[in-house]
């Protein structure tokens, strides 16, 4: 299946009206998911089955936002702002396994430094505050695999 057969697919389930879609292909996987409220897709993913020792590939076809997302989460410690990953793949620490931590927990943040890495298909993509703070919980394992949108830190603004 190329890109032209998955973009067609994608207006497709988009024009049709249905939340969500799950292809399987031989070696691929696709999912399409579409919003309630327009008929624009939220996002897609084509995957490829694994091998013997390869690991799972998710490649986004919907491009998400490169900078992270930060929000207010709905539990306990609502005063807290939660830095959610822009991208899927695999989150680090450290911009190298010699070199020290990007920050940890009681640090204080300035909007724009860098907090971790995530590499997406081999390029390493430098996540930025979009606050400024105190680093109260990393929520996330150094070398984890983590999803769009899923939440890495939490800061306080005060």
């Amino acid at each position: 299946m190329d890109l032209k057969e998955i973009q067609n697919l994608i207006k497709f389930v988009s024009n049709s009206g249905v939340a969500e879609v799950k292809l399987e292909t031989g070696d691929i996987k696709i999912t399409i998911r579409t919003t309630l409220e327009g008929n624009s897709p939220d996002i897609t993913y084509v995957q490829q089955a694994p091998m013997q020792q390869a690991v799972p590939q998710a490649v986004p076809v919907a491009s998400p936002p490169v900078t992270p997302v930060a929000t207010a989460p709905e539990d306990e410690s609502s005063k807290y702002i939660t830095i959610k990953s822009p991208i899927i793949g695999t989150f680090y620490r450290k911009p190298s396994p010699d070199k020290p931590m990007f920050t940890e927990v009681g640090n204080t943040i300035a909007k724009g430094d860098v907090l971790c890495v995530i590499e997406a298909m081999k390029l390493f993509n430098e996540i930025e505050s979009e606050v400024s703070g105190k680093i109260v919980k990393i929520l996330v394992d150094d070398m984890s695999p983590v999803e769009f949108d899923q939440p890495l830190f939490l800061v306080d603004p005060s």
